[in-house]
């Protein structure tokens, strides 16, 4: 996809991702992480404002910054990176609000035609997985590079 997006900066390990947002609110930092989980070769997107204290992701925090659209395609870019370094990986998302799973489910369905080309999709509802269809309320994701 060639969309405007921020310069993502990048751990060595490519785990770890931070850019900033910018917009009527200002610049905020922004963090990806890529983590493990339980199962093998299934990672976990993490996503949200760089809390300026911790250091964390707070995937509470709204920022109203007016680039939702930018901010989502560098989160793809940094998928992008990241499964270009580890191959025959899952990649789960799930939104930390109703309103956020919404918002992912439609930048996928906006831009399915192109993420298919890279990627396989698949949607969780009903807890079973599925191929990502447009209109289905999903409550998580996964993506696999093709």
């Amino acid at each position: 996809m060639q969309l405007p997006r921020y310069e993502l900066i990048a751990e060595k390990t490519l785990m770890v991702f931070e850019f900033t947002s910018e917009g009527p609110n200002g610049n905020i930092q922004k963090l990806i992480k890529f983590s493990e989980t339980s199962l093998k070769n299934f990672y976990n997107l993490a996503f949200g404002d760089k809390d300026i204290v911790s250091g964390e992701i707070d995937d509470t925090v709204v920022s109203n910054n007016g680039d939702s659209e930018k901010v989502l395609a560098t989160v793809v870019a940094s998928v992008y990176a990241f499964t270009n370094k580890y191959k025959d990986v899952l990649i789960y998302v799930t939104g930390s609000t109703k309103s956020r799973n919404r918002l992912y489910r439609m930048g996928i369905s906006k831009y399915l035609v192109e993420i298919k080309r890279d990627f396989h999709v698949f949607g969780l509802i009903d807890g079973a997985w599925e191929k990502f269809q447009h209109g289905k309320e999903y409550s998580a994701f996964v993506a696999k590079r093709k």
